[in-house]
Parts: C-alpha cells; structure tokens; sequence
C-alpha cells in the first residue's frame, strides 16, 4: 500500500481520516479519463524509463560477475561464456548470459563504504549520510526530472520493499510502495457501494466526495501552511487520478495492459518468487510510461554457507537462480516488445563481498573495489568497464566512482549530469554527489 508521509502540522485531527471511507478517491469526468487512456501509447514511445535491480545485503560480485577461477579466492562457480564476446560471468546465469550484448559490467566501482545503511544511503543518493539534510534517490531525482504531468500512475515504484526516499524534494516524488508483486495495492478503488462505474449516481457521489476533499485541502494551501501543504495536494491528486484511471489494472499481474491474461509460460519462465513476478510487475510499468522502478531482492549479506545460499535446487532456487530467470526474462521482454531502447538498468546493492571467503565458508563486506551492472537505451551493451586483479582484491583499471555511475545512468537517461537541484535553504546540490562525477568513458 502506498502510504504518503503526512507533516503532524497539517492533521488538524487530522480531518482526512474522517473521510477515509472513499479509500483513496476515485472518480473522474469520463473526458479526463479517457484523456488519460490516450496517453498511454505516447508514454511508451516518447518517455525512458529506469529500472534498479535493488540486491539488499551487500551481493557477492566475486561469483556472479567477475569470477576468479583457479584463485584461492574464486569459490565454488565456474564462468561461462556469453552472448558479448569475451565476457564470462557465473554459470548459474545462463538467461542473463544471452543478454550481455545489452549490458555493460563495472567491475571496478569503488565506494568505500561497507556499512549496511551507509552504503544503501550512498548508492541510492551518491551522497554520505548527513543528518543536517536528507537527500534524494535516484528514483526520486527521475522522477522530479521526467515524469509526464499527464501520467495517472505515480513516478516512482519500488517493487517489495519500500525505496529510499525523496530527501528534500518532498512527499509528491516518495516512491509508491507495491509490498507483493502477485497482489494489487490496498485502497486502489473505491468502497463498493461507489464502485459501481455504470451508476452515474454512485459516481456523482464520489466525484462530490473528491470535490470536499478538494476543498479541504485547497484552504489549508490557502493558509500558507508551506511546500508541506502543497505537497499533500498533489499527492492526493494523484491518488485520485490513479483511482479513476484503468491504468491502475497494472499491477494485476495475472493480465496485460490490454486485459488479456498474462501467458503462463512467460509467468513461469520469470519465476514463481516475489523477485520474478517484480520483474513482470517492472515490464508492465515500463510499457505504461512509469519513470523509476526499483525491484528489489534482498537476501546477499551472506557471511556464511554462501555457496548453497547464491545456487541449490530447491523450487524457489537460490539467490542467484532467481536473479537469472527474473533479470534474464525481463531484458528478453523488454527487447521483444520493443521496450529496451527508451528502458535503462542499473543492477546494484551497497556493496560488494570480500575475495577472501571466511571460516564460515561466507563472504563479509567489501567496498573497495566490487561490480555494477548498467545496461539498455543508449547505453554501449557487450562490454566490461575496468577490471579487478586477478586475486580481485584490488582494482587494475579504469575506477569508477559512484558519482562516475550515477553520471552515466543520468546521461543514459537523457538528463544532463551537472543538473542541480535546490535544497529546503536554496543552494544547489548536484545529482551526482558532493563531487560529482564524469560519464564512463565509452558506455554511453
């Protein structure tokens, strides 16, 4: 459910409680609707969208992306080729693997941090915590920057876990939350008895009861209450907006846009797991325009037993088994359906893993030098930027800094990297971190 951060100041007993009843709003003049189902197509076609394959728990690079075979510090896995001429990854990944030729590997970022929410904060932000000021995702930033005012559907999902959030730009770019991929949001239509789209009574009730609502909210705009007031407004307005568009059956994954069911070769082939049906959520919400999309998989700080952890054959599959057929089958749609090239992917987690496997047989955190993934729009797939040492404990060429790949994401994406936007106190703050960052030479 998505659940928008509401400032204690405007509750006013908090008077919106009183009207919940109409769950979220609904209902909208039959023009404005069908303006929005016009739009639709134009989205696809003219927006780029950004997905982020969020792995929380800091994913062992070491034994999906830039294998040490014959090292004391190679593991378990043996590389495979793939479809990019000289590039070898994990041999678990054999759906990935016939997609290279869209992706580019970074072998060789360097963030330095190894703290959980640190190094979370740090590659969602490309800025050090700070407790004087909150900064925003890359998520938020996308969707300050490029959403299109006629989009129904908010501009920032996350996918089964709640994202890191919009900083100072405010709750009107927070990401709308999907907690199960397989279940549509709470509250996304009306009460029964105002569900009811052929009864024009029952609309006209509801139309009236958004009208109140309006109102409401319009005086304590009108009372100077802030950017906070404003802010509330348009997010209801967009859950209003939501409600009474039918591009809210997006999120019922078990059907395409178009109503048709969703073919069960294609669900399966995504994977019967949270992080597969996210990745089928992801490809639906990329076809209807939304700008930022991060689908998460959790489960990487593996400082024990790491090898079972990443691959088994049990039915759900290990860590890296889900990641392959879930990123894997998503990059195959997104190319079939003629989606790719306006779609760019950053899969990433807040760290990489340690070369040295510990007595544990696990991986601790390692922040030194460790893998990313970018891929699809412009991007120059089929390729590796920079290299690790052959025992990857140290990097060999071409570092990349987090500011370096939130700058080649931004170009990707059509956004300039020296774009800056203002604080809550009006001084400018780069997109690309305190120092910014320069665009990887060659993958854009």
């Amino acid at each position: 459910m998505w659940t928008p951060m509401i400032p204690e100041a405007m509750s006013r007993r908090h008077f919106l409680k009183h009207l919940a009843g109409f769950s979220l709003m609904a209902g909208a003049s039959h023009q404005f609707l069908q303006n929005i189902l016009a739009a639709a197509p134009t989205l696809k076609r003219e927006h780029k969208s950004l997905i982020i394959f969020w792995m929380g728990g800091g994913p062992s690079h070491l034994d999906i992306w830039d294998l040490k075979p014959g090292q004391p510090t190679g593991g378990e896995f043996k590389p495979i080729k793939t479809k990019a001429p000289g590039v070898e990854i994990c041999e678990h990944m054999p759906t990935v693997a016939q997609h290279t030729d869209s992706l580019v590997i970074i072998r060789s970022l360097v963030s330095n941090e190894a703290d959980h929410g640190r190094g979370t904060y740090v590659m969602h932000t490309a800025y050090a915590p700070n407790p004087a000021i909150q900064f925003p995702s890359m998520g938020s930033v996308v969707c300050h920057l490029i959403t299109p005012k006629d989009l129904a559907l908010p501009g920032f999902i996350s996918i089964s876990r709640p994202a890191e959030g919009p900083g100072f730009l405010g709750m009107a770019y927070a990401p709308f939350t999907v907690q199960n991929p397989g279940t549509p949001p709470q509250n996304i239509n009306p009460p029964g008895e105002l569900a009811d789209e052929k009864n024009r009574d029952a609309q006209t009730r509801l139309y009236n009861r958004y009208r109140l609502l309006g109102l409401v909210e319009q005086q304590f705009v009108n009372e100077e209450r802030g950017e906070a007031a404003k802010a509330h407004l348009d997010v209801y307005q967009k859950a209003f907006d939501l409600t009474a568009s039918k591009l809210k059956n997006v999120f019922d994954i078990n059907r395409e846009i178009d109503g048709k069911p969703v073919d069960p070769k294609i669900r399966e082939a995504y994977g019967n797991n949270p992080f597969g049906q996210g990745c089928l959520l992801a490809r639906k919400l990329v076809e209807v325009g939304v700008p930022a999309i991060e689908v998460s998989l959790g489960g990487w700080d593996n400082h024990n037993n790491i090898f079972p952890t990443l691959h088994n054959n049990s039915a759900q599959g290990g860590l890296v088994d889900r990641l392959d057929r879930g990123m894997g089958t998503l990059i195959r749609e997104l190319k079939e359906r003629g989606l790719l090239q306006h779609t760019v992917l950053l899969w990433m987690g807040e760290f990489g893993r340690t070369p040295r496997i510990n007595q544990n047989v696990g991986r601790d955190h390692w922040a030194r030098c460790w893998s990313v993934v970018v891929g699809g729009g412009p991007i120059k797939g089929g390729q590796v930027y920079g290299a690790t040492s052959a025992d990857g404990m140290d990097i060999k060429d071409k570092p990349c800094t987090v500011g370096d790949l939130f700058a080649t994401v931004y170009q990707a994406l059509g956004i300039a990297p020296e774009t800056q936007i203002r604080d809550p106190l009006g001084r400018p703050r780069k997109i690309t971190g305190e120092r910014g960052g320069k665009v990887l030479e060659g993958v854009v």
